[in-house]
This record gives C-alpha cells, sequence and structure tokens, in this order.
C-alpha cells in the first residue's frame, strides 16, 4: 500500500503522519507531496527519513492512495490527475465536499457508501465532521428537524500563519504577517471564510450543506454563526437541536455514551464538561452540557468539542483510508 500525503509539511499534513503512525496504517510506501520550496526537505515517520517529492513525481508513482491537505486550488488541479493513473483520493479541501459525483464520508456515518469506483472522496469541514458524529444516533432515535450551532473555533484551522499571528500578539508584538484582518489575541472574530451576499460565511454556509448532505436529508433545517477565537487547537459547538419526537434525557445521555466515536463529559456538579484542552491529541468527539430548551417542546442543548487537526480533519481522512484497505482491497483482490 503506496501513500502519499499532499500538503505533508502543514499542520494537517503532519497530523497525517502522527495518526498513521499511531494507527499502525499498513503502509509499505510514503510519499511526502508539498510545494517546490519544500521539495527536498526531509519528513520523518516511524524512525525514518522520507525526501518530500514535487506533485508530478509523486502522480508518476502512481501510489494507491493520496491524502491531500494543500488546500482547494491545488486539489482542483491535481486530484483528477491522481485519479487519472488509479489513485484514490481523499481530500480535506472544501473542492469536492458539495460535488454531487462525490461521497463526502464520515466513516462512524456513511463509509458504506463508498465503492472501489471512488476514486476522489471528500472529507468534510473538520465544524462538520464532530456536529454529525454527536448527531447521527439521536437522529436516529428521534429524526432531528432544526440545528442552530454556533462555534468557537481555534486558530489553527486556518493554518501556520494563524498561529504565529496568535503568538506574536500574545508576546505583545504586532503581527509581522497577520492571517486575520484584526487581532486575535484577547478577542473574537465573527468571521471565518468569506462573506456571501446572504450575509453569511462559506464556513456557515458549509455547516448547512455539508450536514444535510452527509446526514442524507435535505429537509434538516440549518443554521450557524461561526466565530474564531484564540485557542491553539480544538473546535467548540453551542448546538441547539429541536427532533421530531419527544426524548427523556436519560435516553439522550445513554444513546449518545454509546454513539461510535462520541465521549459524554456531562457532570457539571464537579465542573466536568468539554474543554478544547481536553481535546488535543485525541479522536473523541466530546459532548456535554445537556440540558432541554425549556422555551419549546422536543429540544436539546448540547456543546461539542473536538480537536480540529485529529477527527477534524487528519484521523477522518485515515479512518477513510483504513476502511479502503479493509473493506474494498480485499474485495477487488
Amino acid at each position: 500500500m503506496k501513500l502519499a500525503i499532499v500538503g505533508a509539511t502543514g499542520l494537517v499534513g503532519t497530523e497525517v503522519l502522527k495518526v498513521l503512525a499511531e494507527r499502525q496504517f499498513p503502509l509499505t510506501g510514503l510519499l511526502p507531496v508539498a510545494s517546490a520550496k519544500s521539495v527536498g526537505q526531509l519528513v520523518e515517520f516511524l524512525g525514518k527519513k522520507y525526501p518530500v517529492v514535487g506533485m508530478d513525481e509523486a502522480i508518476a508513482a502512481r501510489p494507491d492512495l493520496a491524502i491531500f491537505s494543500a488546500g482547494g486550488s491545488v486539489s482542483k488541479e491535481h486530484a483528477p490527475r491522481f485519479a487519472a493513473v488509479g489513485t484514490t483520493v481523499i481530500d480535506n479541501s472544501s473542492a469536492w465536499r458539495m460535488d454531487p459525483t462525490k461521497k463526502l464520508v464520515v466513516p462512524e456515518l456513511n463509509a458504506d457508501l463508498l465503492t472501489a469506483d471512488d476514486k476522489i472522496i471528500a472529507n468534510p469541514n473538520c465544524s462538520t465532521i464532530q456536529l454529525v458524529v454527536a448527531l447521527n444516533e439521536l437522529h436516529k432515535a428521534y429524526q432531528v428537524q432544526r440545528i442552530v450551532v454556533s462555534t468557537y473555533q481555534s486558530v489553527t484551522g486556518t493554518g501556520k500563519k494563524a498561529v504565529d499571528q496568535l503568538m506574536q500578539e500574545r508576546a505583545g508584538q504586532p503581527a509581522a504577517n497577520p492571517a486575520y484582518p484584526h487581532p486575535i489575541d484577547l478577542n473574537v472574530l465573527p468571521h471565518i471564510d468569506v462573506f456571501e451576499p446572504n450575509g453569511y460565511t462559506k464556513e456557515e454556509l458549509k455547516m448547512v450543506n455539508e450536514t444535510r448532505k452527509i446526514m442524507g436529508d435535505d429537509t434538516i433545517r440549518v443554521t450557524a454563526t461561526c466565530v474564531r477565537v484564540p485557542t491553539l487547537g480544538g473546535h467548540s459547538e453551542a448546538v441547539n437541536v429541536e427532533f421530531a419526537r419527544e426524548f427523556e434525557l436519560a435516553d439522550v445521555r445513554a444513546i449518545l455514551a454509546r454513539t461510535p466515536g462520541v465521549e459524554v463529559v456531562d457532570d457539571p456538579a464537579r465542573n466536568r464538561y468539554p474543554m478544547p484542552r481536553d481535546s488535543h491529541g485525541r479522536d473523541a468527539v466530546l459532548v456535554g452540557r445537556l440540558r432541554r430548551d425549556e422555551t419549546q417542546p422536543r429540544t436539546l442543548n448540547m456543546w461539542i468539542v473536538a480537536d480540529n487537526l485529529r477527527k477534524g480533519a487528519a484521523t477522518n481522512a485515515v479512518q477513510i483510508a483504513e476502511y479502503l484497505v479493509d473493506k474494498l482491497v480485499p474485495a477487488s483482490n
């Protein structure tokens, strides 16, 4: 199993390498791929150093799988080139998510939709992934009708440039090359991605459209406000969800406790609730602050936290790769 990682030197690419090692992914060859300025740099994986190669060299090597974490424009241009030589691409960007011919996959929910013919597979937005993982089993039990979500998203979701801005500002220095139009230290920005004509940002619309596609239900009403906060890793979400059927809180807790990928952290009397720092380096989606919305029936409030570089990106992509190896490769042989 030969694997290419496009964007191997970035925050998500580095995390992909870490997750592959932790989960003992069965690869026999590794191709770290990055921009021309990074070609020749060495990337370490399981004690061995691999030279970064360019896109053309990686495509010529015909890897079995390629995990892309290099932005939408790179994916649009080069993912089809990999697919054309038989490589299956798992793409972390927004380039293919809403393409009706491409699967948008969270393995706990819908990996069974994948076939050997799917050569470009979309990895959802980080904030969408943790939302749907938490809600999927509740949707089966009570049928989600409407979701109101407000996010509190780490600067790591923007990338190294944003991390540098935060740390420079935290040290009392002006940011040398700011990622945001305003300071982020001691501040929050209700602005993630670009604003659309309707006043929502692309990030907010991603949550609307991706949630419906992954959960396979276009009737779910979703509205989102996405906010950048000065944390280093871990996205948080305040979620208000209305169901078609009535629920008991004890049953909700029991369902969440057995939901794949979820860990319930909900003991307010002992000050236990999900926090971004508790999600660092972990793959679980943490759920807590479970309580009824007392202003209307069949409505639940919840607080959801996950490491955006792990389950929100790298781990989800690696889980897709594992599914392909476990389910589809044996079948094709």
